[in-house]
């Protein structure tokens, strides 16, 4: 666990992985309307394509947009929050449109939500949106070469879970298919997830508590970083991201004036200073 983490009371733990408890209800409400009204803008780009099933087991599919034919462009693959059991796709593609005028383009896959299935299962889901959209990067018009994954809060999680090593040869990937990760207020230990609240829907067992990507730290990218979001971050997201930065030696960015929730929403804008730090890994 996180150094100090096993000697808060369990209801300090609580406090400090609720984020909810960061922000008035009306501003979340408020926030999550913004995610669903930017996002519903990336259907007017030209050449998006909705609902393109990435993996036949499941069903589950993705949205691509930025793509322009004839060209290879980087991609962004975006995994959204909400605490592994929340949110969509559909509410999950606001960044294209500022990836898109940069030249960028945008996968938004959907994955299996708990708890209906495991933290496994779902970190397999991404991965496997990873391994689609590089094994048909030529016919998709993605520059294999230029793929970066990004996500904020669980998001942010998974974002590492896919870049850390060891499961890329099984599914036919080079041992580092990304060219950069950035996590945004992501989490990064799951042990004292299992020790809190978080735990009801999680139902984390010891084998995939010892699967953290803190402990397991991604490997081989030319560019990555660990960001959080300022003043507005609950406490435990802020230990998660130093304890990630320590491990891996990627530096923290934070942002100011923003909280757990609408940090990510300065990746609609491409003079913010995360718009910024993202195209630059690219």
């Amino acid at each position: 666990m996180l150094e100090g983490e096993n000697l808060l009371p369990l209801a300090q733990l609580d406090a400090d992985y609720t984020a909810r408890a960061t922000v008035s209800p009306d501003r979340f409400a408020a926030i999550m309307g913004l995610y669903q009204s930017l996002s519903d803008q990336a259907l007017e780009l030209p050449h998006g394509r909705t609902g393109i099933e990435f993996c036949r087991q499941t069903g589950l599919k993705l949205d691509l947009f930025g793509t322009v034919p004839g060209q290879a462009r980087p991609l962004v693959l975006f995994l959204h929050g909400g605490y592994w059991r929340a949110l969509s796709r559909e509410q999950s593609r606001f960044a294209a449109p500022m990836l898109a005028a940069c030249g960028v383009a945008c996968a938004v896959p959907d994955y299996r939500l708990a708890p209906g299935v495991s933290i496994t299962e779902i970190i397999d889901d991404c991965r496997r949106a990873l391994g689609w959209l590089w094994h048909n990067a030529e016919a998709l018009g993605i520059d294999r070469d230029r793929i970066l994954v990004t996500g904020s809060s669980a998001g942010g999680h998974l974002a590492a879970a896919v870049a850390q090593p060891g499961w890329q040869a099984g599914a036919g990937l080079p041992d580092q298919p990304l060219c950069a990760c950035l996590p945004v207020s992501g989490l990064f230990e799951l042990s004292p997830l299992a020790a809190c609240h978080v735990q009801e829907w999680m139902r984390f067992t010891p084998a995939e508590l010892s699967q953290s990507p803190l402990l397991h730290p991604p490997q081989g990218l030319r560019g990555a970083l660990a960001l959080a979001a300022g003043k507005g971050e609950a406490a435990g997201f802020h230990r998660q991201t130093a304890a990630f930065s320590a491990a891996t030696g990627w530096p923290v960015r934070e942002v100011d004036g923003r909280n757990h929730f609408d940090v990510i929403l300065d990746l609609t804008d491409r003079d913010s200073a995360l718009s910024h730090l993202l195209l630059g890994l690219l």
